[in-house]
């Protein structure tokens, strides 16, 4: 199916169940984005936490009594679908009081906008993030600036709440801390919290992009203009390997094998495949490694020259 049929399925779902009104923004193009937006049934994670995203592009819900929490909303067209699978499970989107971004670009921010009409909820993000939001744009130390507007733009979101390392954001019950993993953007954000059932209590970890992906010309390393990030980007990539954490979702869940997990589920196995303690270690590990080879790239480059 077609984007825009797909669009248009969740804009009648949305409407069957007499939801709050949501208004697309126009589609992004990009080589990955019908990749990205593929449709995919939504899932109980663990407790009260579910997955609402796409195929190709994590979103996830928090519910509570007196209101839910979300985290990212994927591209312009993922917003349908995102508003879509969190009434699929039940749950009013105008019920979302508090939407979370992990970093702002296109893919993971995009959508917002469109999610916080419907809903009316808060947006919450970094400093640097916020500054992303009213720019609509990649800001301009952003490792991936250099690919130009054209490429990084989406619709601005004004009125961020602005929320610092460890701070912590609530509505009701749900209580979800922001850990500062700046590297993949200046303002990457980790998000950590409890989802319980029946007594047993696991730590959720919604993990940031911690790959070192830049436009050209861009080093980590820095130049004789800008410092070297790499101390940064390391301890971000330590604080998410040493965080507390039973299950672990990523910002673009083929990182962590979403397919292959809900096969695996679907198996009733004895143990859940979601859960699983060294999650964020093995994360912190591999991307270590790639920020410690594109270094070594950079450093190779430079000696060259």
């Amino acid at each position: 199916m077609m984007p825009y049929g797909l669009i248009a399925v969740a804009m009648s779902l949305l409407a069957s169940f007499g939801q709050a009104v949501l208004r697309p923004d126009p589609p992004i193009a990009c080589e990955m984005c019908g990749e990205w937006n593929l449709p995919l049934e939504p899932f109980r994670l663990y407790g009260n936490t579910y997955y609402v995203g796409t195929a190709g592009l994590s979103a996830l819900l928090i519910t509570s009594d007196q209101g839910h929490i979300l985290l990212d909303g994927g591209l312009t067209q993922s917003a349908p679908l995102i508003a879509a699978n969190v009434v699929k499970l039940g749950f009013k989107v105008e019920d979302i009081k508090l939407i979370l971004n992990s970093h702002a670009h296109y893919d993971h921010a995009a959508g917002i906008a469109a999610l916080q009409r419907a809903s009316g909820a808060t947006v919450v993000s970094s400093a640097s993030g916020a500054e992303g939001f009213a720019l609509g744009n990649a800001v301009p130390d952003d490792p991936q600036a250099g690919f130009g507007k054209a490429d990084n733009a989406f619709p601005p979101v004004k009125n961020v709440r602005v929320v610092k390392d460890l701070d912590i954001v609530r509505v009701g019950p749900l209580a979800v801390q922001m850990h500062d993993t700046a590297g993949h953007t200046p303002g990457s954000t980790t998000w950590t919290w409890q989802s319980c059932v029946g007594g047993r209590c696991l730590n959720m970890v919604y993990a940031d992009s911690i790959s070192a992906i830049a436009a050209p010309g861009f080093r980590f390393t820095g130049d004789a203009k800008t410092p070297s990030r790499v101390d940064r980007f390391r301890k971000s990539i330590t604080t998410v390997g040493e965080l507390p954490c039973d299950i672990m979702m990523t910002t673009h869940p083929a990182v962590t094998d979403l397919s292959g997990k809900l096969k695996k589920r679907a198996a009733k196995p004895p143990v859940d495949p979601f859960i699983d303690p060294q999650a964020c270690r093995a994360l912190a590990a591999n991307a270590m490694k790639a920020l410690d080879a594109r270094v070594a790239e950079e450093k190779k480059s430079e000696i060259k020259k």
